[in-house]
């Protein structure tokens, strides 16, 4: 069996499956994380844009499990890009999220009014006070990412971007692989979409498994990939994290690619089919 539960890319182990907190605010984000973290999730994903930080915070506060354990990412909401934005409004997520520092801080979305190097310069700052350990980005694409890695001094150490078997990414995850920057797959079951698609029941059946952790595992299967599907029950939670006691072929891994149109001979190469 293929050790996939961890991502390790510049040298940083991350979980490969995180938990994705957008759309849940409150005490129903607070009673998710805190199931989430207790089913065994050890990655939490969230935003200044999804209004959840001090509800993530709480749940972390209030867990089993020590801060160090659990590896937290947030993102800067597109409007906080120029320097003091990024320096204020990221003191204020430490205040919300009642952390001393992030395991991952993000660029949300590009933005053409404040050059990438004073977002990514800012950030950097946070790095080197400790209150950020990595950067990155998201929804950049392969242009953007390669702008984005020339202008931070820090390691990119990802690009979260919405990735699915429905969703080709092959250009930006051969561009990943080569460089050793990880791709977060955000929306990785295509919002629930994908529980009636035939090809992943079919293999789901091989396997004594559900068409959504087929998904996750063509996913993680993948070099440098890693995934934060949300999911507000227990049971999609469970569902979601036992993926690692099975393993597709090549040849399961390549109908899957082959049910959106195929894969392109480089990240054919790269994955090693």
């Amino acid at each position: 069996m293929v050790d996939t539960e961890y991502v390790t890319v510049r040298g940083v182990d991350v979980p490969a499956i995180g938990f994705g907190t957008a759309r849940m605010t409150g005490e129903e984000c607070v009673e998710a994380v805190a199931s989430a973290l207790d089913v065994g999730y050890r990655h939490v994903d969230t935003a200044q844009m999804y209004d959840n930080e001090e509800a993530v915070g709480r749940a972390i506060r209030e867990s089993d499990y020590p801060r160090e354990d659990v590896f937290l990412t947030t993102k800067l909401h597109p409007s906080n890009l120029a320097r003091d934005d990024v320096l204020d409004s990221f003191h204020g997520s430490l205040e919300r999220l009642d952390a001393d520092y992030v395991d991952l801080l993000l660029i949300h979305a590009p933005r053409d009014y404040v050059p990438v190097e004073e977002t990514l310069g800012a950030m950097n700052e946070l790095r080197e006070r400790g209150e950020v350990r990595n950067v990155g980005v998201s929804n950049f694409s392969v242009s953007e990412l390669a702008e984005a890695m020339e202008a931070s001094e820090a390691p990119i150490l990802t690009n979260q971007v919405e990735y699915h078997p429905y969703r080709s990414q092959d250009e930006l995850l051969a561009f990943c692989i080569e460089n050793d920057v990880m791709l977060t797959a955000y929306s990785p079951l295509d919002v629930g979409d994908l529980a009636g698609d035939d090809a992943l029941a079919d293999l789901g059946e091989r396997h004594g498994k559900t068409p959504a952790q087929v998904a996750l595992r063509w996913l993680i299967q993948q070099d440098h990939v890693s995934a934060i599907p949300k999911a507000s029950s227990r049971e999609h939670q469970l569902e979601n994290v036992e993926i690692f006691d099975f393993e597709l072929s090549d040849d399961e891994m390549e109908r899957i690619f082959d049910a959106r149109g195929g894969l392109t001979d480089r990240v054919r190469s790269l994955l090693g089919f």
